[in-house]
């Protein structure tokens, strides 16, 4: 994408962001937690479902980009936002669970989720069949120890001692989507970076990060030689990636999952990272999901389908299982 496009996003992201208001809604889900949500926007409905350490209001500018043409839902995940806790006996169960009593509640069809929140999408929808089409951004699944674990000892023990900006330290650089440079630096200088984050953002953090060891602990419990259970998926799938995202939440999982998922589609955006939904890039992502959700034309934007590698079959780099 050029620089003169990435500026028109920019333009038409702040424009529509200023005239798009969101609607606050909620339901109970089946352990009677309430799951709040945000709606914009009108159209065929599309439940938007967010990652590990974000909230609602982080998707806001790519739901008010999507809501020009759909009727979006951004869901709080539980343990965050306008939700209740994770509570006893969290899982990724719980989860789906609440994925569904909001699709219930709304009638929306489609759904998309971005990290652990495409894990959620992807689990939800080979136990229910409840939607039609669904797209992830490098969606949180583990295949034979591809997303790394070992550093939730570290974390869950910081944590318990009250450590935060030591515990955040340890996930940033052993989770798997740090940048090469931060991921071999010492944990220490690592620890002492985490003060340069503004304390608007700290603030934001700090109370997702023991949901977080939570939610990491359900990527592990999941993680399997394989990923054949997503075989029995008869939803249309799109599975997108940042070109720049590191090989364990790109190649590994999302060519994979191209290999298992019936008539998936695989689209892997160029320049961007793992944050590119909620923070680098939401325009480019609207873009892209643009495509899928409107097959027929993309309303979201113009298009900048050149600035991708789309697969509607397996590319040559992966094997048909």
């Amino acid at each position: 994408m050029t620089t003169q496009n990435q500026h028109r996003h920019s333009r038409e992201d702040q424009a529509v962001t200023a005239v798009i208001a969101a609607r606050p809604a909620a339901v109970t889900s089946s352990d009677g937690t309430s799951i709040g949500y945000q709606t914009l926007g009108s159209g065929e409905g599309l439940i938007l479902i967010g990652g590990t350490l974000r909230s609602a209001r982080d998707y806001l500018p790519l739901a008010r980009l999507l809501a020009r043409s759909l009727t979006v839902h951004v869901m709080d995940r539980r343990g965050r936002g306008a939700s209740g806790p994770q509570g006893e006996g969290y899982s990724i169960e719980k989860e789906c669970e609440d994925l569904l009593a909001v699709h219930h509640q709304t009638g929306a069809a489609m759904v998309f989720g971005h990290s652990y929140g495409g894990l959620v999408s992807l689990e939800t929808t080979r136990r229910s069949g409840a939607f039609r089409r669904v797209a992830v951004y490098e969606p949180g699944v583990s295949v034979a120890g591809s997303m790394p674990v070992s550093w939730l000892g570290d974390y869950r023990r910081l944590l318990a001692a009250g450590d935060t900006r030591g515990a955040f330290a340890v996930m940033a650089r052993g989770a798997g989507h740090a940048p090469d440079m931060l991921a071999r630096m010492p944990l220490g200088l690592v620890r002492a970076l985490m003060y340069c984050l503004p304390s608007s953002q700290w603030r934001q953090l700090e109370p997702l990060l023991s949901t977080a060891l939570a939610e990491n602990e359900q990527i592990a419990r999941l993680d399997a030689p394989t990923v054949g259970r997503f075989a029995s998926v008869t939803a249309r799938v799109l599975l997108l990636g940042g070109a720049k995202s590191p090989p364990a939440i790109t190649s590994h999982a999302l060519l994979a999952l191209h290999d298992v998922v019936p008539g998936s589609e695989l689209e892997l955006l160029d320049g961007l990272r793992h944050t590119a939904p909620e923070k680098k890039a939401p325009a480019a992502v609207a873009e892209a999901l643009g495509r899928f959700l409107h097959p027929s034309g993309d309303p979201t934007s113009a298009g900048d389908a050149a600035a991708s590698r789309r697969y509607g079959n397996p590319p040559p780099t992966s094997s048909r299982r």
